[in-house]
């Protein structure tokens, strides 16, 4: 198998210091993780890591090499053209931060591309380096699309390397088979180490999966800091959750199906909540819409968002 230190090379000023830091250290710092996947559901990633890379005045500690490690001929980088010339390229980047909170706590951050390639080596790459500078709990952030409605409250399946770090009374009941992400299968082998970490899957309203959806940012964020101790300022997103809320709503109220659907989705929500009010709705959900059912939906609602608005 490829070496996995071949995957990356470290700021040395800033990594040596971190590991000065845990080898004298109990308590490390948390890492975050936060990777743009294929199941990347309400672009959450791209709301997570862009206000926290704001705030947080980061510091690199490792850069991965993200040409051995991306796919691109599926997942193609973004070209801006501009009238007569190319303007402007969005690369792919994978890469490991070191940021401050508003109390100016130092945590960890992986961001980016998810590797298409090498996962094994990624992931083996990562988990020594939580063990190098002593991370004390590794959290995964990630959306996920569910039958859910965007009017009643965000909710997430979470799940931990061992009891005690989650509320395992609102877990999910029963077992299923999904497709991995890296995210997920770092958490696994973490947990096969005994090292503490815990994956927040939010819930993304399915017909918003593909549309960039702040309030669940927000859920996600919110769950962190109640899990880290952090303060990750996430009061901030406050305005953008509201105006993608209100957009939703707009939306909805030109659309006699989407309104329906969504009254739809209340009323499944609400009744459950009034039989089982102690208990997740996610937890007892018999039936997810598959993949072609979201994506027929998905088109559906997109198509009318691009619509120019003829009441205007």
């Amino acid at each position: 198998m490829l070496d996995p230190r071949d995957l990356y090379e470290a700021n040395f000023e800033v990594s040596d210091l971190l590991r000065a830091r845990g080898e004298g250290s109990q308590v490390g710092p948390v890492m975050i993780i936060s990777l743009k996947g294929i199941a990347d559901a309400g672009h959450i990633s791209d709301a997570v890591n862009q206000h926290l890379l704001d705030i947080g005045e980061p510091e690199r500690v490792v850069t991965f090499d993200h040409d051995r490690l991306v796919d691109y001929h599926a997942k193609r980088p973004l070209l801006t053209f501009d009238a007569a010339r190319w303007v402007d390229y969005q690369g792919p980047a994978i890469a490991l931060d070191l940021l401050r909170d508003v109390e100016g706590t130092q945590y960890l951050l992986l961001h980016g591309s998810e590797p298409d390639r090498y996962w094994d080596a990624f992931v083996q790459a990562v988990v020594s380096l939580v063990a190098e500078f002593n991370v004390s709990l590794v959290l995964g952030v990630a959306g996920i699309p569910m039958g859910v409605p965007h009017t009643r409250p965000q909710g997430a399946i979470m799940h931990a390397t061992r009891e005690g770090l989650i509320d395992e009374d609102k877990a999910w009941s029963g077992s299923m088979q999904v497709p991995a992400t890296v995210a997920n299968v770092i958490n696994f082998v973490l947990g096969l180490s005994e090292r503490d970490a815990v994956g927040i899957a939010v819930h993304v309203p399915h017909y918003l999966a593909q549309s960039q959806y702040t309030p669940a940012a927000i859920a996600g964020l919110t769950r962190v800091e109640a899990l880290s101790g952090l303060d990750l300022s996430v009061e901030e997103l406050a305005g953008a959750a509201q105006e993608a809320i209100d957009e939703v709503d707009r939306q909805a109220s030109k659309s006699q199906e989407i309104s329906d659907m969504i009254r739809g989705l209340e009323n499944q929500y609400d009744a459950f909540m009034a039989a089982h009010p102690e208990e997740s709705l996610l937890a007892h959900v018999t039936r997810i819409p598959t993949a072609d059912e979201l994506g027929e939906e998905f088109e559906k609602f997109l198509s009318r968002m691009e619509k120019p608005d003829t009441d205007n």
